[in-house]
């Protein structure tokens, strides 16, 4: 924004204490004036006759004034200097913080986000605003270089699907006898991981502008929608579903909300152990949040590996290896949702193997 110049804050805050230090100075002499120069007498005093004559000094006001005025005057204008040097320089010490503080904020708007301020001393308001600072810059710098990272991931996953397009044409073009029904089925099932891929996108995308409209919303509901909806997907892969819980209020968007749980329930179906697996899913009410929680059997993870688990594209091909090839942003998406709704996920491995997930929402109606 173009503003047009003017004062420094360094001159106001020097001319004010000038004027203040004068001001105080005046009252001063005022005060002087009003209380101690008013019992002097205006006239000489004249002693009458036969009254022993003592060799006192009397003032008269009007020489004192003319001896008062000049001085008083001198005294202001020393007070004036001493307030505009003196004023000059703590103003100077006094906004030197503000000056880093500053100039870290041009370094941040030129793209700079290392940069720390790390303002020593004892805490003040200054020192808070720099750690404040500090503390928005560093989340804003792992936010960016998340973003990269995520973009990078984005570009070569969707890179995939088209070049396997691109390879499967060639192959077809060069070869006309190839069978046109698997070319077809290959092509089909590479269109549909690139849809679902972009869907997941968009999705992310959403969640993180937080761009719906909230309303009242039962976990427990979606739950039992969950798992009603993956419980074909259960049979097929041999694995038990549990459901169990009490009313969970909470405020969001009942779709991203859904998706959230249909997530963690497809995660902990198709990660887990094939014919003899269990799924737990509950909710729960505490006194300030709600909670969701989609426990399963598996191989044991360390806790290292359940911190990465939310990384986008992070398939956890570690942990079992199924004919499941998602995009890897299951968990991610689960993760944006939760911050999008003030919440915040917990990934915690089981001690038999298998991963505990727990979301924790905001309670409706809680201030």
């Amino acid at each position: 924004m173009d503003r047009a110049p003017g004062p420094s804050v360094r001159l106001r805050l020097t001319l004010s204490y000038a004027g203040f230090l004068m001001l105080a100075g005046a009252l001063l002499l005022a005060a002087v004036w009003l209380f101690l120069l008013r019992y002097v007498p205006e006239r000489a005093l004249i002693v009458p006759s036969g009254t022993p004559i003592r060799y006192d000094v009397f003032p008269v006001r009007s020489n004192l004034l003319r001896v008062f005025a000049p001085r008083a005057a001198g005294v202001l204008a020393f007070l004036l200097v001493f307030g505009l040097v003196g004023g000059w320089f703590l103003a100077g010490r006094m906004l030197a913080p503000l000056t880093r503080v500053t100039e870290a904020t041009r370094k941040a708007a030129n793209g700079s986000l290392s940069h720390r301020i790390r303002l020593p001393g004892r805490r003040d308001e200054f020192r808070e605003l720099a750690d404040a600072f500090d503390t928005m810059l560093a989340r804003l710098d792992t936010h960016v270089a998340e973003q990269r990272r995520f973009a990078a991931n984005a570009s070569h996953e969707l890179r995939t699907p088209l070049a396997i397009s691109k390879a499967l044409l060639d192959v077809a073009r060069t070869d006309p006898e190839h069978d046109t029904a698997e070319l077809l089925n290959r092509l089909h099932a590479v269109n549909a991981r690139a849809i679902d891929l972009t869907e997941a996108l968009l999705l992310v995308s959403r969640a993180e502008q937080r761009s719906f409209e909230r309303e009242g919303v039962d976990l427990s509901l979606l739950a039992e929608e969950a798992t009603e909806t993956l419980l074909p997907l259960a049979e097929k892969h041999g694995i038990s579903l549990e459901t169990s819980g009490e009313f969970a209020p909470t405020r969001g968007s009942e779709a991203l909300l859904l998706q959230l749980t249909m997530n963690l329930v497809h995660n902990a179906i198709v990660h887990n152990v094939p014919g003899q697996g269990r799924v737990w899913v509950r909710t729960a009410v505490q006194p300030d949040a709600v909670t969701l929680t989609v426990e399963n059997t598996g191989e044991r993870l360390s806790p290292e590996l359940a911190a990465t688990l939310t990384e986008p594209f992070r398939r956890g091909t570690e942990r079992v290896h199924t004919d499941h090839a998602g995009a890897g942003l299951g968990l991610a998406i689960v993760q944006t949702i939760a911050h999008a709704h003030d919440g915040a996920l917990t990934l915690t491995p089981r001690p038999s193997g298998g991963l505990r997930i727990t979301v924790e929402l905001p309670v409706s109606g809680a201030g």
